[in-house]
This record gives structure tokens, C-alpha cells and sequence, in this order.
């Protein structure tokens, strides 16, 4: 009999404040950011095996070996995400693990960390380790951020491993994450008045959010972050009180200020789908995410979802069905018996 044991982490959509939970904006003023899960997973399996070994495959990134007797793995860009977690919990028993994630790289829907958050997950199940969600969460964007550089801010880290809606405060000393209370009757509203396309290209996320942080260092869009995080306290609001319409206008203008963090974030083919949902029947929308490409969301009039998507699909943009997902990470063990 084999015991395996697997956990599943949340994407999440960046609904507004993206961008104020990136150093060094986050400690100096305070980052503000509300975000969503939805029910698209990266999935972690971990299989014990005799051998001091381990034995990565992953959908997006290949296959990967590496024995575990010679000290801590090195960090050289080659399945890094894992390495990190084997080094920090200090495992020398031998493993099979397998990825997968519900999102390409580069998409916009926190991917990397929400790996990061299913494999410490993963782990802590096999391991037979409690960890509190904030434990979890600091874990995943210490390892990511500062052990490996992996340029991002907090919030996707978070996400995973709490799910459902928040509303997130990053301060120097902490992070505070809370629950924002959406009655079911509005989100199924916004479920109906949702679209979510892929774009079709990916991007590389580190390069933006360091045009954002150059440009935040000289002052250039200082006041754009600042207006974000009012946007995402708003938005929380809005939603808690039910009014959908607003969360769709609050979209708008929170996009209209995202693309004020740096010139990178927006770019013709982007444009283009914003225009055309919006002179389709969308209120407001978004990239998810740093920008570039990958994934964009849109809140649309109470009738013109259909419509919206049809015009989005004729520029080439992916339909992607999806619910939100209430709840965070999860983990499990099984027996294949």
C-alpha cells in the first residue's frame, strides 16, 4: 500500500490595490489590496520513497532530480520554488512530487506563489506540522521573495492560503488579512456579471514590477498607489453592501490609475480588449496581476455579459469559465491501497 499526500492552493483575482503590497511602498506607506480566490488550483502530490532522493515533474517546468545527502540544494534557478521548501523543513527522506497548475506562468493569477503555498502545504501534511495560516502564508513569501528573489509583492501568497474575499493590509510589522463578508445572493450577481479572458500572451512579471518600484523611488506614481489603496478599501465596501455596479465603476478607475505605475503595464493588444469590452457593455475591468498580458477580469451590465465575451472572443481573447472559490489551501493524505 503507497500513501501519497496532495494539497490544492486557490488562484486569485487582484481586484484593486495591486501594487501597494510591493517593497519598498509597502513598508514606507502601507500597502491596501483586495483580492479574490476562484476555482483554479496548483496542486501538489508527495510520494515517500526509499531512496535520498528527489524527483520533481512538473507540467510547466519539466522534470527535475536531485539526491539529498550533500547539504542544502542549491538555489540556481532550476526548480528553485521546491528547493527552497526542501531546504527550509531540512528533508533528507527521499520523495516523488508532481505539479500542476490550473494557470500558464506568467498569467496573472499569483501562479508561482500559489505553487509555493500548495508545496508548503504538501509538506506540512506529510511532515505532520501545524502551521496557522498567517505561519503558512509568511513562510511561502519569505522563501519566494527573500530566499530565492523572486520579484512580487505579498498579496498572492495570502490569497492561497486563505481564500475567498479580503481585504489585506500589508504594514512593515505584519500583515493583517480580513474576511470581507459578500452575501451569496451578490456574489452570484457578480459570478453572472463576471468575465475573465486570457489574453493569450504571458509576461514576465519581475520586469515590470521593477519599472513600478523605479518609477515609485523617483515619484512618479506615488499618488497612483495611494489611490489604488482607497480604491480597494471602497471596493471591499461596495461589495459588503451589495452593490455590484459600484465594484464594476471602482474597477474602471482603479485600471485607469494601475497603468499610471509604470508604462509597462498596458500595451496595444490590452487596449484594444479593454475598449472593445467596454464599449460592449462592461463596466470595468482590469489586468490581473503585474500587467503585460496574462489574464483580464471585467464586471459587466446586468445583461451584457453574453455580449462582452463574444466581442472579446472575436480579438482573440480566451473565454475562461470560473467560480469564486471560498475557501483557501487545502491538504490531504491518501492511501493508494
Amino acid at each position: 500500500m503507497s500513501e501519497y499526500f496532495r494539497s490544492r492552493a486557490p488562484l486569485r483575482l487582484g481586484m484593486a490595490g495591486g501594487g501597494t503590497d510591493v517593497e519598498p511602498y509597502a513598508s514606507r506607506k502601507g500597502g491596501v489590496v483586495f483580492n479574490a480566490t476562484i476555482n483554479k488550483y496548483a496542486y501538489c502530490t508527495i510520494t515517500p520513497i526509499k531512496e535520498s532522493k528527489m524527483s520533481v515533474t512538473s507540467v510547466d517546468y519539466g522534470r527535475f532530480e536531485a539526491s539529498l545527502d550533500g547539504g542544502p540544494l542549491p538555489l540556481d534557478g532550476n526548480m528553485d520554488l521546491i528547493k527552497a521548501v526542501t531546504n527550509h523543513f531540512g528533508i533528507k527522506e527521499g520523495f516523488r512530487m508532481f505539479l500542476q497548475s490550473e494557470a500558464p506562468p506568467g498569467s496573472g493569477l499569483g501562479g508561482s506563489s500559489t505553487v509555493m503555498v500548495a508545496v508548503i502545504s504538501a509538506v506540512a501534511e506529510w511532515l505532520d506540522l501545524n502551521m496557522t495560516n498567517h505561519e503558512a502564508a509568511n513562510l511561502a513569501y519569505i522563501l519566494e521573495r527573500e530566499d530565492i528573489g523572486l520579484k512580487g509583492g505579498k498579496q498572492d501568497q495570502y490569497a492561497a492560503v486563505f481564500g475567498g474575499f479580503n481585504l489585506m493590509r500589508f504594514r512593515s510589522d505584519g500583515v493583517d488579512v480580513n474576511c470581507v463578508r459578500v452575501k451569496d445572493d451578490t456574489v452570484n450577481e457578480l459570478q453572472y456579471r463576471s468575465v475573465l479572458c486570457y489574453t493569450g500572451t504571458t509576461r514576465e512579471s519581475a520586469n515590470i514590477i521593477d519599472s513600478q518600484v523605479k518609477s515609485f523611488k523617483k515619484g512618479s506614481n506615488e499618488e497612483a498607489l495611494d489611490h489604488t489603496k482607497r480604491i480597494a478599501e471602497d471596493m471591499a465596501s461596495a461589495l459588503e453592501k451589495g452593490d455590484v455596479q459600484s465594484t464594476g465603476e471602482l474597477l474602471d478607475e482603479g485600471w485607469r490609475n494601475k497603468k499610471m505605475f509604470s508604462d509597462k503595464i498596458s500595451n496595444p493588444l490590452i487596449d484594444k480588449l479593454y475598449d472593445t469590452a467596454k464599449a460592449s457593455g462592461a463596466i470595468g475591468g482590469k489586468v490581473s496581476g503585474a500587467g503585460g498580458g496574462g489574464f483580464m477580469y471585467f464586471i459587466c451590465d446586468y445583461d451584457k455579459k453574453y455580449t462582452v465575451s463574444k466581442e472579446l472572443a472575436k480579438c482573440g481573447a480566451r473565454i475562461t469559465d470560473f467560480m469564486f472559490e471560498p475557501k483557501g489551501v487545502r491538504s490531504w493524505r491518501y492511501n493508494n491501497g
